[in-house]
């Protein structure tokens, strides 16, 4: 997609434009952006984040940063159901199996990430049309200690694992809060890893996720849900 509005200034500016979004469609903000939506997401995964990166003026495009650089901030939409909970987990970032063994949590791509986030709910009933998904009110959030706690106890148990050339004995099974998950456009996809031994092989790209149960406790706590 092109790029949108200009980069947000502050953090109030940035929330105060999520908060206009609240209670549109995705219809409705690609009519007004100029793109043309998808008939279904099954090869579109990402639109509803690259339509929101779009209008709120994030600028981090694909580096390894947060979406909103000069903010620090990370914007992550986050398909919800009816009553507001998690449709699936949510990516935080790739993974580089080769460099990852010398990174420190204090210094990780994760961290940088999940340090202030701009959470966007929306519609992600596979029953609605793409168009009629309605986006939700935004949360501006930070981990507190024990979430940060948590996720660095998974982060560093699976970065260990894969540091050490174990990344084919990693699987979505592991980490309570943060998992590791195939991230690849196509199956045909390979990128550089190490074995234990340290030799270099092709394996499948691979991503760091949060549990949706990780993303349903922020929601439970920010905000009123349907039981």
């Amino acid at each position: 997609m092109a790029s949108g509005r200009p980069a947000p200034t502050s953090e109030a500016e940035l929330v105060a434009r999520a908060a206009a979004l609240a209670g549109r469609t995705l219809g409705e903000l690609a009519v007004e952006l100029g793109v043309a939506v998808p008939p279904d997401l099954r090869r579109a995964k990402g639109f509803a984040g690259q339509l929101l990166e779009r209008a709120l003026g994030a600028t981090a495009g694909s580096r390894a940063e947060p979406d909103f650089p000069a903010l620090g901030v990370e914007l992550k939409t986050i398909p919800v159901d009816e009553r507001g909970r998690p449709c699936e987990s949510t990516f935080v970032c790739t993974i580089d199996s080769v460099a990852i063994g010398a990174v420190e949590w204090e210094r990780s791509l994760v961290r940088r990430k999940l340090l202030r986030v701009l959470w966007v709910p929306v519609e992600g009933s596979r029953a609605l049309a793409v168009g009629a998904r309605r986006l939700g009110a935004a949360l501006l959030w930070s981990p507190s200690p024990a979430e940060e706690a948590a996720l660095r106890f998974d982060w560093e148990e699976l970065a260990g694992l894969i540091g050490r050339g174990d990344v084919e004995q990693v699987t979505g099974h592991l980490g309570r809060h943060l998992q590791v998950r195939p991230k690849a456009a196509h199956g045909r996809a390979r990128r550089r890893a190490l074995d234990p031994d340290g030799m270099s092989f092709a394996a499948l790209p691979r991503g760091f996720y949060l549990r949706a149960s990780f993303t349903a406790a922020i929601l439970a706590s920010h905000y009123v849900l349907p039981r």
